[in-house]
C-alpha cells in the first residue's frame, strides 16, 4: 500500500464529497492517468469528480459538442466536470494587448467555475509545477501529489505527499490514487467517449476505402529520437498485406511527409487516415494491430486492449510501455534512456530491422483473432 508522509493510508478508507484531478497533458500521459481515474470512480461513484485538463486533450474525457459538466454519459463517462484550459494560448495571448481582456475573462471563468465546486481534495497526477500550482489554488482543503515528482519544487504545493510504488507509471498514478482512497483499488478496465455519429462515420469510412482487417501504423513520436524511419513503416505495410491485413497510417499535425514516406514505400498496402482524437479512438476500436512508437497513439491502443508492436529507442519500456494489452516491445540494447528531446534518429533504434517488426506483428496476430475491446486486458508482453 502507498504509504503518506508520516503514516499508512492501509486502515483509512475515506468518504470524499468532491475530488478535483489535475493532469493537464500529454496525450499519453493523459492516458496513463485514466486507470487510476477510473479505479477512483469505482471506489466513489457518488463523489463529484473533477478533472482538470488541457483544452487539446480534453477529447480524451468528453467527446465534442457534448457539455463539459451534469450527469455522466457514454460521451462523458468518467469525469463529472471536464476542466478546459489553455496555458500555452493564454500565455501568449497576454502578450497581445487587443487579447488581453478577453483571455482574462476566459481564464476568470476556468477558475471561478473550479472554485464554485469546494473541491474537497485534488490530486496531481502531474507533477510539474504548473500543475502542483493549480491543484493548490483550486481552494481543495487536502492537495495530493508524489513525494518525489517530476519537478521537485511541485511538491511544496502539497498538504500531504505520498510515496508512490511500482516501476510502470500507471502502476505509480494507481498507488498515488490508493492514497487518496484510503485503500488498495484494482485495476481496472479504461472507459473512453464514446459518440455514436463519430463511431458511424468511422466505419464508412473505412468502407469506402475498402478497408476490413486493419493494423495501424503509427510512423510519428514526439521527438526525432523516437521516431523509426517513415519508409520502414512502408515496408511494414507491404508484408502484412500478404497476410490479408491492410495497414492505415495515422498521423497528426506536422507528421504528414513521415505519412506520405511511409504510404509511398507501402506500394499501396498503407493507406493514410488523419484522425481527430474522437476519431482516432473510434478506428482504434476496430484495429487488429498497433504498430509504433513510444506515442499517445500507442497507449491508446494499449488502453483499449489492442495488441501492440513497440518499437523503443531513448525512452524506458518498462516505465512508459504498453500496459495492459498483448504486447511486444522492441528495443536494441544499446539504446540509452534519455528524456533529452534530441531531433536525430536514435542511432541503436535505427538497428531494429523491419524483419523484427513483421514478425512480432504475426507473432501477435496468429495469438489471438481479438482486436479493440473484445480482448481481455492482459499484461504479458515480451521486451526484445
Amino acid at each position: 500500500m502507498s504509504a503518506r508522509e508520516g503514516g499508512s493510508t492501509s486502515n483509512e478508507r475515506r468518504r470524499v464529497e468532491s475530488l478535483l484531478i489535475v493532469r493537464l497533458s500529454a496525450m499519453g500521459d493523459v492516458i496513463h492517468t485514466l486507470p487510476a481515474a477510473q479505479a477512483l470512480r469505482l471506489a466513489f461513484p457518488d463523489t463529484m469528480i473533477g478533472w482538470m485538463v488541457e483544452e487539446r486533450w480534453a477529447e480524451l474525457l468528453c467527446a465534442p459538442g457534448t457539455a463539459r459538466r451534469g450527469p455522466r454519459s457514454a460521451q462523458r463517462p468518467l469525469a463529472d466536470w471536464v476542466h478546459a484550459v489553455n496555458l500555452s494560448g493564454w500565455g501568449k495571448s497576454l502578450s497581445s494587448l487587443p487579447t488581453v481582456i478577453s483571455t482574462l475573462q476566459q481564464i476568470a471563468k476556468v477558475w471561478n467555475d473550479v472554485r464554485s465546486v469546494g473541491y474537497e481534495v485534488a490530486v496531481d497526477l502531474q507533477g510539474a509545477i504548473r500543475s502542483g500550482v493549480l491543484a493548490r489554488w483550486s481552494g481543495a482543503l487536502i492537495v495530493d501529489g508524489s513525494a518525489e515528482p517530476r519537478e521537485s519544487p511541485a511538491s511544496l504545493w502539497y498538504t500531504r505527499r505520498v510515496v508512490a510504488r511500482g516501476v510502470h507509471v500507471v502502476e505509480q498514478n494507481l498507488s498515488l490514487a490508493e492514497a487518496v482512497a484510503g485503500q488498495r483499488l484494482p485495476l481496472p478496465r479504461v472507459e473512453f467517449p464514446r459518440d455514436v455519429e463519430v463511431e458511424r462515420h468511422m466505419e464508412r469510412r473505412l468502407a469506402n476505402a475498402g478497408i476490413a482487417t486493419f493494423a495501424i501504423l503509427n510512423p510519428g513520436a514526439g521527438w526525432g529520437a523516437k521516431r523509426w524511419p517513415g519508409e520502414r513503416y512502408g515496408y511494414v505495410a507491404r508484408a502484412l498485406a500478404k497476410d490479408g491485413v491492410r495497414a492505415v497510417l495515422n498521423y497528426g499535425p506536422g507528421e504528414e511527409n513521415l505519412a506520405r514516406e511511409a504510404e509511398a514505400a507501402s506500394d499501396g498496402a498503407a493507406t493514410s487516415m488523419k484522425c481527430s482524437i474522437t476519431e482516432l479512438i473510434a478506428l482504434t476500436r476496430r484495429a487488429r494491430l498497433f504498430v509504433g512508437g513510444d506515442t499517445g497513439p500507442m497507449h491508446l491502443a494499449a488502453a483499449l486492449s489492442v495488441p501492440v508492436v513497440a518499437i523503443f529507442g531513448p525512452t524506458d519500456p518498462a516505465r512508459n510501455g504498453p500496459y495492459g494489452t498483448r504486447s511486444i516491445v522492441l528495443r536494441n540494447s544499446a539504446s540509452r534512456t534519455t528524456h533529452a528531446r534530441n531531433p536525430r534518429p536514435d542511432e541503436a533504434m535505427l538497428e531494429i530491422g523491419v524483419d523484427e517488426v513483421v514478425d512480432a506483428a504475426r507473432r501477435l496476430l496468429a495469438d489471438g483473432n481479438c482486436g479493440g475491446q473484445e480482448c481481455p486486458p492482459r499484461m504479458d508482453g515480451a521486451h526484445v
